[in-house]
């Protein structure tokens, strides 16, 4: 039996949510379970919780990978919530690039969402260590400069798999594709 790919959510956990984009997390999400690959995401809250939601209610298994040292400090310090994880990994890490790095050497490939300063740092994990990355085009934040990245800063250095798609549900079919490439 094969093993299922893991597929990690990150983007932007605050700031301005478009309904648009909201919805756009969640076919993401809905595309992930409906591939049968899992979900992994920083436990955290606004487009990655509206992805691990939406991957939960179309019966996916969502992995959260948490800043805080256990559930209590999850709800309480953190106000993040606990649902919709079937687990949660606890790193005890805080909002640094420890847990950022955790949660990306854990997925198979990662999806970009919006983001700004974390997601930065977790592209840059998942650029370094080869892992596809899925950028939404036109979700605005730090997923607009990933082009100019590539392109102008990168080069190619570490030939590392970046797709782009406006599409979710096209998005994580183009990701799944890489890594099935990746695997042959």
């Amino acid at each position: 039996m094969a093993r299922k790919l893991k597929i990690g959510v990150m983007g932007a956990a605050s700031g301005n949510h478009s309904q648009e984009l909201l919805e756009k997390a969640e076919q993401i999400g809905n595309a992930i379970a409906k591939n049968n690959c899992i979900m992994f995401y920083g436990a955290t809250i606004g487009f990655p919780l509206a992805a691990a939601k939406a991957a939960k209610k179309a019966g996916g298994l969502v992995i959260g990978v948490s800043p805080a040292e256990n559930e209590k400090d999850q709800i309480e310090k953190y106000k993040y919530p606990v649902e919709p994880c079937d687990a949660v990994i606890y790193t005890a890490m805080g909002l640094g690039g420890g847990r950022n790095t955790i949660l990306v050497k854990s997925c198979d490939a990662v999806i970009l969402i919006n983001g700004r300063i974390g997601t930065m740092n977790e592209f840059s994990v998942a650029y370094a260590t080869k892992r596809p990355i899925g950028v939404l085009k036109g979700s605005g934040g730090i997923t607009d400069r990933v082009k100019e990245l590539e392109n102008e800063v990168l080069k190619g250095e570490m030939d590392t798999a970046i797709v782009y798609d406006s599409d979710p549900a096209e998005l994580v079919k183009k990701l799944i594709s890489v890594l099935r490439d990746q695997k042959n």
